[in-house]
């Protein structure tokens, strides 16, 4: 059963959730900025729906608004802690958001803003990425105890500290060291919290449907409606 007519994979990445808006009967467009994640992307499209009119995978830009432009519309719009790793999350925020057809659903995952808990991980990151390897070993060491410091010691009292390093990697799709590495070096990095997205949106004619707002580090996850 066709049940979007069509679905705007921002930011594709891995294409994982390309794959399965087209399983579920959408027609994709799917698009990155990075080649990498395009070529993956695009490996997905050819390995399951080779030569399928209706999931087409581009190279582009979300600050592009030319590129955005050019997209059309889509019923829904779909970007997963993505647009706050752009460099200007407001625009890019902005750009996907003209996307959307009138009764269309925009689904995104945005950083949380937690002051100076978040200004600091920025100083981090920026010292990260602008100091040398050996540096950056020691600080990928540092942040692997302060991080997981917690689950070592309820790890420790069964004689097994580094089972949360296991334990759920295969369903994650991603090594924990490749994890912490995205999360202690990954700029862009940019924040928002639950109440500035919401007034963001409402200015652009969308009404709030889905909001799971968090306390910690992690993202705030929203899905709005796009009004007539």
């Amino acid at each position: 059963m066709l049940l979007f007519r069509g679905d705007l994979d921002i930011g594709s990445g891995s294409g994982l959730f390309s794959l399965a808006a087209r399983r579920l009967g959408a027609r994709v467009v799917s698009f990155d900025y990075d080649p990498e994640s395009v070529a993956c992307t695009q490996y997905l499209s050819t390995e399951y729906y080779a030569g399928d009119p209706d999931w087409r995978v581009e190279t582009g830009s979300v600050l592009d608004s030319d590129f955005i432009e050019s997209l059309g519309q889509f019923d829904v719009v779909y970007s997963w802690g993505v647009l706050h790793h752009t460099g200007q999350m407001w625009k890019a925020i902005d750009n996907a958001s003209r996307c959307v057809k009138p009764g269309g659903r925009f689904f995104f995952a945005i950083y949380n803003d937690q002051g100076v808990v978040s200004q600091r991980w920025r100083r981090v990151k920026q010292t990260f990425c602008k100091t040398s390897p050996p540096l950056k070993f020691l600080m990928l060491l540092y942040y692997f105890f302060r991080l997981n410091f917690r689950s070592m010691i309820q790890g420790a009292f069964r004689l097994r500290p580094l089972a949360f390093w296991h334990n759920d990697q295969p369903l994650r799709g991603m090594s924990r060291w490749h994890d912490l590495r995205d999360w202690v070096g990954g700029l862009p990095f940019e924040v928002a919290s639950p109440g500035a997205l919401l007034a963001f949106c409402r200015e652009r004619g969308f009404a709030l449907e889905v909001l799971e707002s968090t306390n910690s580090l992690g993202c705030n996850q929203l899905v709005f409606r796009k009004l007539s």
